[in-house]
């Protein structure tokens, strides 16, 4: 019970990666018996802090990759949790982009090639869009401060429609983009729910709540003395289609029965 056997300690970055070493050194220096985080970069900060303190990932893309763990079946050292294997999914969300938007030609991305595995979202959504036929324009970020030039590129380039790759920086600023996209009437899709819920017409991905849910499995079994080295990362099992009617409306768009019907919520 929290305040009684459990002291609960949050630190958040508000969406600028620059501050995510600091943050994980006043953790580690106030002797935490475990740190959860969410995205890579926080992952990476967190283990540049500390070799001995365990670190439960909750929400994070590929951390083999990354460098965080030596495998999902033995991660080896002071980090384990839950993946989201992102950049496997961009290839699906293009196709339903597609499906809703069939006359799609060029589509914008928007992406932060600060993320730990930049490289790789952008070759898996690089191959789909070869495959569907469709062109891209990337529009590279940084850090929040670039979002307005991003959203300039943009318009000046007047595509079809647009996509976010996942990203702990693009979540935090995602009100910023959804309105973005409303106001430049342009049909998107993203990678987590609650960007459809903030607006966004469309968001297909693992359900973020049920990976913290699973995190916390993972620190219950860290305080009960289990090792992380010891304790494989799990891959996500719950993905979810989630489309805002609303704003489809909004757009002028009819969304096919076929999508609808592999929704698991349209949100009137």
């Amino acid at each position: 019970m929290e305040g009684r056997n459990i002291a609960l300690e949050y630190r958040f970055a508000q969406g600028r990666p620059d501050g995510l070493s600091a943050l994980a050194a006043e953790l580690v220096r106030m002797k935490v018996d475990v740190i959860v985080i969410e995205g890579g970069q926080a992952a990476l900060a967190a283990k540049h802090a500390t070799q001995t303190i365990p670190i439960v990932m909750a929400v994070i893309d590929d951390p083999v990759k990354a460098g965080l763990v030596a495998s999902l079946a033995r991660p080896g050292g002071n980090v384990t949790g839950l993946t989201l294997f992102a950049s496997e999914l961009s290839g699906k969300r293009l196709q339903l982009l597609k499906e809703v938007v069939p006359r799609s030609t060029l589509v914008a991305v928007i992406r932060n090639v600060t993320h730990p595995n930049a490289a790789d979202l952008w070759g898996e959504t690089e191959a789909a869009a070869r495959s569907l036929d469709l062109r891209l324009q990337s529009v590279e970020v940084r850090s929040p401060a670039d979002l307005g030039g991003a959203f300039k590129a943009v318009t000046s380039a007047r595509p079809s429609a647009f996509i976010t790759l996942a990203d702990g920086m693009l979540f935090y600023n995602r009100t910023r983009i959804v309105e973005f996209a409303a106001q430049s009437q342009l049909p998107a899709i993203y990678p987590d729910r609650e960007f459809a819920k903030a607006g966004g017409l469309m968001a297909y991905g693992p359900s973020l709540a049920s990976n913290f849910r699973r995190a916390a499995t993972y620190v219950d079994k860290i305080l009960k003395g289990a090792k992380p080295a010891d304790l494989p990362v799990e891959q996500p099992t719950k993905f979810e289609l989630v489309i805002n009617a609303k704003t489809a409306k909004a757009l002028g768009l009819t969304i096919p029965l076929a999508v609808l019907a592999r929704a698991d919520e349209v949100i009137q």
